[in-house]
């Protein structure tokens, strides 16, 4: 692996190593490891509510700042602020019973959508990848098993996404980081997921066209294509993310995508072909 490189699964890497800390908290237990320093994590917020305002909302919107503190790593603010706000997104979603939109509006969880397929289902339509284990392989997650937590990842990964948009300044020229994998695999999820419903589960597909299922599938589609966009200039900001771009890219979940939204879905193209990020960018 390169000296300039972040590991790509650093971000999963965090994910589980903050879950058993917080579990532990959770049960009173002392923490595997020593708390961020707070004045770090204070810093780091601040740097959040300069630079990505979007990410400062969901800080201010949770009750529990702790928990949104946790997450950040002192010694990696650029993967764990984003990561706070990912983490912070499920938080409030799980309060509201409604997803947070960018910008901290809600849209309620239509809950009728867990009786739909599961989107373990549709694992097997993409090569292997720690993605796809982590969020369709059947045992790992609650996505696995309910498109409606499928859905709850797509809209982390949108906020999470933004959130690194925001930050890359701080970030350096030369380093390469997979801030883009996440959103880029998540839509590719839901797209196939959608393709599918209409080649061959006709109850689900009648139940995507329901407007309280149709409209919150196009709220977060929407953002996601946003921000996707917005991302697309950024070099070195991906490791697998055109796979899945160009997986969700193809006619045929397009066309299904299209009957959804009501309106022909975004491909980012502009991801497929950033150039390299060069010293005179910065």
């Amino acid at each position: 692996m390169r000296a300039d490189a972040v590991p790509h699964l650093a971000r999963y890497a965090l994910f589980v190593v903050m879950a058993g800390i917080l579990a532990g908290i959770a049960i009173g237990a002392a923490p595997a490891v020593a708390a961020p320093d707070a004045g770090c994590r204070q810093r780091a917020v601040d740097r959040l509510e300069a630079l990505a305002p979007s990410g400062f909302l969901v800080y201010q919107q949770i009750k529990d700042k702790q928990f949104f503190t946790r997450w950040i790593a002192c010694d990696d603010v650029l993967l764990g602020l984003p990561t706070a706000v990912h983490e912070s997104v499920h938080h409030l979603t799980q309060d509201h019973d409604a997803f947070p939109l960018m910008d901290l509006s809600y849209i309620k969880r239509p809950h009728e959508i867990s009786k739909f397929f599961a989107p373990s289902v549709i694992a097997g339509k993409f090569q292997r990848d720690e993605l796809v284990s982590t969020y369709l392989r059947p045992g790992t997650s609650s996505s696995s098993t309910d498109f409606l937590y499928l859905l709850d990842e797509l809209n982390a990964y949108t906020h999470d996404l933004d959130a690194s948009v925001a930050l890359d300044g701080l970030r350096p020229h030369n380093e390469q980081v997979d801030s883009r994998d996440g959103l880029a695999a998540l839509m590719a999820f839901v797209a196939i997921y959608v393709e599918t419903a209409e080649e061959s589960h006709p109850e689900t597909w009648r139940g995507l066209h329901e407007p309280s299922v149709a409209q919150t599938v196009s709220a977060l589609w929407s953002q996601a294509e946003k921000i996707m966009a917005s991302s697309c200039g950024i070099a070195n900001f991906g490791h697998d993310d055109q796979s899945f771009i160009k997986q969700f890219c193809e006619a045929k979940p397009q066309a299904s995508l299209a009957k959804i939204l009501n309106r022909p879905p975004v491909c980012p193209v502009a991801c497929l072909s950033a150039a390299p990020k060069s010293a005179a960018q910065r």
